[in-house]
């Protein structure tokens, strides 16, 4: 799969300690495992002079407090609380200066965030997904960003997960209902 750089971001999906580091309070070896993957994508999209975005999953303390329904903190247990060491991007991911990183509160990248603002004030409209929670963070990104236009494939090499199953529905999804799937080594930019 060929990618115009000046067209494409690799979006890198909560790559942070609390899901990618073994003290992490959410922490999956897959998550860890991504790691790798996940950098070389980046380094080769950034040496074509590709888009770099990361995202945060960042929970404020109280976020949940007064909510009739949705409670990540009910479902998980507290993680990547704002401010705290779990809530920072894992020290392994080489985020410079001109990446752009956008702060999220809710498993869709796009939701009250800036993600969208960025993307189309750089004439991005193809996103290269890969991240982690691959049936989480990373399927309702992907999705978001589906239904906004852009055009969204995984990098299903690329996404860390808690089970081998969650990883396989997440992809399988992805590729029937709105997106496409890549392996890192099919990824070219021209």
């Amino acid at each position: 799969m060929e990618f115009d750089p000046a067209s494409t971001a690799v979006v890198v999906v909560d790559m942070q300690n609390g899901f990618c580091h073994p003290e992490g309070s959410l922490y999956a070896p897959a998550s860890e495992d991504a790691l790798g993957p996940v950098t070389d994508l980046v380094a080769r999209a950034r040496e074509a002079g590709a888009s770099v975005v990361y995202t945060r999953d960042v929970h404020p303390p109280e976020q949940f407090a007064d909510n009739h329904y949705y409670d990540e903190f009910d479902r998980w247990g507290e993680h990547v609380v704002e401010g705290s060491w779990d809530a920072e991007l894992h020290g392994d991911l080489d985020v410079r200066e001109d990446d752009h990183v956008v702060e999220k509160h809710t498993y869709d990248a796009f939701y009250q965030t800036d993600l969208e603002g960025y993307l189309d004030s750089h004439g991005v409209h193809d996103l290269l997904i890969c991240g982690t929670l691959a049936n989480v963070c990373v399927l309702h990104t992907a999705g978001s960003a589906g239904l906004r236009d852009y055009r969204p494939v995984l990098v299903e090499d690329a996404v860390g997960y808690i089970e081998d199953d969650h990883r396989e529905y997440a992809v399988e999804h992805a590729d029937w209902l709105f997106g496409e799937l890549a392996e890192r080594e099919t990824v070219t930019f021209a």
